[in-house]
């Protein structure tokens, strides 16, 4: 069995930094570069592509709305769908351009925070990431989550995907991520966290709050890097994972 572990990355921008990236670059497959919406900017893009390229790890476009004050958390709907289009596809350009730079190449395509919930919630978003992707480059693969609208929209653009499940996150019974504002919906303990994703990875379902079991090819596994125990929790997950038997490659690769 192989499983990718990835993580939001590259979003600070000037002269502040979020998280621990050369820490993350030790233990993850995957990287997602925010792409200067939500957090980044040209040099950070640039710098986290070109260590990621020493590490061995694969990049993609993480964009987001233009909302840097809101971390990109805060719904910016625009006045039409080509609009969004349009915001997603000049960010992949970028990110493809700073990861040119660095001697590297983008991979994959993971939508950030409130977009990111719109594009697994609402046909009309799913559709404009794939049309942005397809546009941009359509080797590119369209990160979605199991069996929600974004599935659908990149199998419509006969787009690759790769399913994603969140380690520190906990899921409503219809697959969605429970919201940030509801109590217990992001986790911090590392061996908990480590304890749900092996079993999600080995049983290829989700369990729910609820304790509902979902169905879920799973692909890929994030672990977001702005927390404080960030490091340590994708450091659990991936030694608890190695332990039994699971191997930790880039989706993507044999």
């Amino acid at each position: 069995m192989q499983v990718d572990i990835n993580c939001d990355m590259g979003e600070g921008y000037g002269r502040w930094s979020l998280g621990d990236d050369p820490g993350m670059m030790e233990i993850i497959t995957s990287a997602n570069v925010a792409c200067g919406f939500h957090g980044g900017d040209p040099n950070t893009m640039v710098e986290t592509a070109r260590l990621a390229k020493e590490k061995g790890v694969s990049v993609g476009a993480h964009p987001g709305f233009n909302d840097l004050w809101g971390f990109g958390r805060r719904v910016i709907r625009g006045d039409t769908m080509t609009e969004i289009e349009t915001m997603i596809a000049y960010q992949i350009g970028a990110m493809q351009a700073c990861a040119s730079l660095a001697g590297h190449t983008v991979t994959h395509v993971k939508a950030h925070g409130a977009l990111g919930n719109l594009v697994n919630d609402e046909e009309d978003f799913a559709l404009a990431l794939g049309r942005a992707i397809k546009a941009v480059d359509a080797s590119l693969i369209y990160v979605t989550m199991p069996g929600l609208v974004s599935e659908r929209a990149a199998e419509r653009f006969g787009l690759a995907t790769a399913a994603e499940v969140f380690a520190d996150r906990a899921y409503e019974d219809d697959g969605q991520l429970v919201s940030r504002k509801k109590p217990g919906s992001v986790l911090h303990d590392s061996d908990e966290a480590a304890r749900r994703v092996l079993a999600m990875v080995r049983d290829q379902e989700i369990t729910t709050a609820s304790g509902k079991r979902i169905p879920a090819r799973i692909d890929t596994i994030c672990v977001h890097g702005d927390g404080g125990t960030a490091v340590t929790m994708a450091r659990r997950v991936r030694d608890v994972l190695e332990a039994d038997g699971v191997q930790i490659k880039p989706f993507g690769r044999g």
